[in-house]
Formats: C-alpha cells, structure tokens, sequence
C-alpha cells in the first residue's frame, strides 16, 4: 500500500480493494498446487521463504506493543470505542501513524476495530491500562525496553563470542548500568513488580511452608511475594532482602493483616543472606551464571535453620519440543545478562554443588515452578 494513498479525516486509510486470491497459511497467491514432485519440492521451499519472512517480521508486534503502551492509549479506551482521531488527540500523537498501530494490534486480539473504523480493548487488551488490577503496561515497557530490545537484536555476538551482548552494547554489566541509570533502574524494578504481581498469588497457594518461622525472600524486590505469603500463613514472618534503593519502594506498609510480621533487610545476596527457614528465590537464579548461583544458593543453606527449605521460583525448561515461556526468556538471558534458564536437572546440579537436594518441582499455574531443596 502506497504511503500517499487517500486517507480518512481521522487517520484511517480509504477502503482497498480485494487483496490477491490464495488459499491458508503463509504462502497466499501462488496458484494451484504442482502436481510433479520438482515442482512439489520448489513449492515447498517457497511456503519455507514465505513462513521465515513472515516470523522475522513479528518483531514489529512487540514494537506496536511498546508504542501503545508507552503513549498510554489503552487508558483512553476504558469507557468503549473511540476513533483514532479522538485517541490521538487524547494521547498527543499523530492520527494517522496511531491507526497504524492498532491495526496491527487488532490482528492479535488486543484491540478490535468496528465498522465505523473506532477501536475497542478485547478482553486480553484490558490489562494494557493502568487503572485495573494486575496492569501490564509497566511490564510491558520493562521487557521491551532498549536495555531488552537492542542486546536481543546482537545474538550472533552471544554465538560466536559466548558472552553477553548487553556489555558489547552498554559499556558495562546489566545491573551494574542500572546502578549508574536512575531511568532504567526504575523501568527495570517497576516493570518486574508488574511482571510479578499475577503470578504472586498463585505462587503463594502452591508453595509448602510451615505453620510458623522466618521466611526470607531473597532479592524480594518491593514484596509482592511476601506479602501475599504473609497473607496465607498468619503464623509466619518475614523478610524482604535486597538492596537499599530497591527496598525504597516497598509496599509492605499499609496492610493491617501482616502488620508486625515483617522486616526489611539491606545487603547483598552475594555476600550473606538473613536466617530463616524458608529461603524464596523468585525469578533470581535466571539471572546469574553457575558460579553465581552456588555462591548464593551456598549462603542460603548455611542460613537455613535445622529442617529448613530454599524454595527457588523460576521457570524450568520442558524438554522437546513444547512450547514455553521459558524458552524465549532463555535467550533474553543470554541476550542481556549471564544467566540461563534451568531445566529439573540443571537445578539438581546447581544444588548439589551448594549442599542442598532437590526434594521436588511442585507445578504452579503460572509460568513458573516451585524448586524446592533440602540440606544434603
């Protein structure tokens, strides 16, 4: 479609006309099946062509994703359909160009556009506002962020250097440059608090702990999970240890069912970790190479009290095949940081060299699992 072709007042481009005949799938267009086995096989290397042009373009979802997030439309939609002329005046953005971006997001169901060319959130879009609970908008910027994006573009490096592009990209380690970037920093631990807050509740009823004792959550950042451990477990405290700028937006306070069942810890987990008898680890040891997990997960056993349990919440890696989120989070890990993510086996390693045992993997009915250990 020509970029001058004739455009409605408020955006949206004049009807086109049919687009080429074809049947399914990612090859349109290309007439009617070959019959002689040559021809079957060019066939087949051009719905391979037309498949791999099609996924490398997929980039650009996220990329719509990012935009309509970071100019809040969805915000603008709560109170039903609005067109885009009205939605860019609202948002401060330029008509034309924000059409084009939900249209793109109407092909995978976040918004839908109705007859008279006005948008609407869909159910699966709700969570792109601000205003609902369990809001992805920060998550969503916090995973596309440049610090995400631009390492993610440079994975030939990670291939042929086996290290981190983040660094080749950044000057300096992942954390280490949010330490120097306030900016970062704060989309990085707002947009995780997003990440983590439908997944806390689940994780809470699936996790095994004890009738009384200190939990420690470990690298809790502002406490989402303990809160909602506290919540379920009237007969335990807790501790939320991290570092002091990350602790600063905590949001323990103000929540009268878990009033004086808790305390906050500064340090850093490389160096010690606080007693307890239960050590979390929630989406922490995907971050770190071995080494650094044996050095922490070795902190949390000398930290453990007699009978107690680390229970590392991560995603473990399915084999096969099988789809899993995971497996895309993987290579962000590879991208940005010298983590990994870990499969059951990969864990009962990383244990064992720390002194610990995988006792079990207990399922959750989010992404991530319940890696529980014992002292060996």
């Amino acid at each position: 479609m020509s970029e001058d072709q004739d455009r409605t007042t408020d955006g949206r481009p004049e009807a086109a006309g049919p687009g080429p005949a074809g049947g399914d799938g990612p090859l349109r267009g290309v007439g009617p099946a070959p019959t002689s086995a040559p021809g079957r096989r060019e066939a087949g290397f051009r719905r391979s062509a037309a498949f791999l042009i099609d996924e490398a373009l997929g980039f650009l979802f996220p990329a719509a994703l990012r935009a309509a997030a970071e100019v809040g439309v969805a915000d603008h939609l709560a109170d039903g359909p609005r067109s885009p002329a009205d939605l860019a005046a609202a948002t401060g953005t330029d008509a034309r160009n924000l059409y084009r971006v939900l249209r793109l997001l109407a092909t995978r169901g976040i918004v839908t556009e109705d007859g008279q060319g006005r948008f609407a959130l869909t159910e699966a879009g709700q969570s792109l506002r601000t205003d609902v609970p369990y809001s992805a908008r920060a998550a969503v910027r916090m995973l596309t962020d440049r610090t995400m994006w631009q390492p993610a573009g440079e994975l030939a490096h990670c291939l042929t250097e086996g290290t981190t592009a983040f660094e080749k990209l950044f000057g300096m380690p992942f954390f280490d440059h949010f330490a120097k970037d306030e900016r970062t920093a704060a989309v990085f631990h707002v947009g995780m608090a997003a990440m983590s807050e439908p997944e806390n509740g689940p994780i809470a009823d699936a996790c095994d702990l004890p009738g009384a004792g200190t939990v420690v959550d470990v690298g809790g950042g502002h406490g989402g999970l303990l809160l909602e451990v506290l919540r379920r477990n009237p007969g335990l405290d807790g501790v939320l240890y991290d570092r002091a700028h990350v602790l600063a937006g905590h949001r323990l306070d103000g929540h009268p069912e878990v009033a004086g069942r808790w305390a906050l810890r500064e340090g850093d987990f490389f160096a010690s970790v606080p007693p307890g008898d239960v050590h979390l680890l929630k989406r922490i040891t995907h971050d770190w190479d071995d080494e650094d997990c044996v050095t922490l997960l070795g902190h949390c056993r000398r930290a453990l009290r007699p009978g107690g349990r680390v229970l590392v919440l991560d995603a473990v890696v399915p084999p096969g095949d099988t789809p899993h989120q995971s497996k895309d989070l993987d290579l962000m890990m590879m991208a940005s940081l010298t983590g990994r993510e870990r499969t059951e086996a990969d864990f009962a390693e990383l244990f064992e060299r720390a002194g610990l045992r995988l006792s079990r993997v207990l399922p959750t009915t989010t992404v991530l699992s319940v890696v529980e250990a014992v002292a060996d």
